[in-house]
C-alpha cells in the first residue's frame, strides 16, 4: 500500500504564490512520474505538471512561466511552486504517483485526497 498525501494548499489573493507538497510513501516503490492535477468545479480533472524521474518536466499550457514543479528523490516528495495566482487557478490539486515496485511487474499509480487551492481577493 502506498500512501500519497499533498499539504499546502489554502487561500491566496491574486498574484500571490503557493507551494504545495506531495510525500508518496511505501515500502521499497521507485517512483516513476510525479503528477500534480487539479480539478475546478464544473471541470473535468486536468494535468497541470508532471515531472519523470529523469527530472524531465511538462506543463500545461495555463501555468507555464508561472507553475514550477520539482521532486526531492530523497524524500519521495513532489512540490508544485505556483506564482503569480489567477482566480481561475482555484481548484482541488491532486497529486498523483506513478511507481515500481520489487514485486511487481509494470507500472502502479495511487492518487492523494487533494488540496483545495482558492485564489480570491
Amino acid at each position: 500500500q502506498v500512501s500519497v498525501v499533498e499539504s499546502g494548499g489554502g487561500l491566496v489573493q491574486p498574484g500571490g504564490s503557493r507551494r504545495l507538497s506531495c510525500v508518496a510513501s511505501g515500502s521499497s516503490i521507485s517512483i516513476a512520474i510525479m503528477n500534480w492535477y487539479r480539478q475546478a468545479p464544473g471541470n473535468e480533472r486536468e494535468l497541470v505538471a508532471r515531472i519523470g524521474s529523469s527530472g524531465s518536466t511538462t506543463y500545461a499550457d495555463s501555468v507555464k512561466g508561472r507553475f514550477t514543479i520539482s521532486f526531492d528523490n530523497a524524500k519521495n516528495t513532489v512540490y508544485l511552486q505556483m506564482t503569480n495566482l489567477k482566480p481561475e487557478d482555484t481548484a482541488v490539486y491532486y497529486c498523483n504517483a506513478v511507481y515500481t515496485t520489487p514485486w511487481g511487474i509494470g507500472l502502479y499509480d495511487d492518487w492523494g485526497q487533494g488540496t483545495q487551492v482558492t485564489v480570491s481577493s
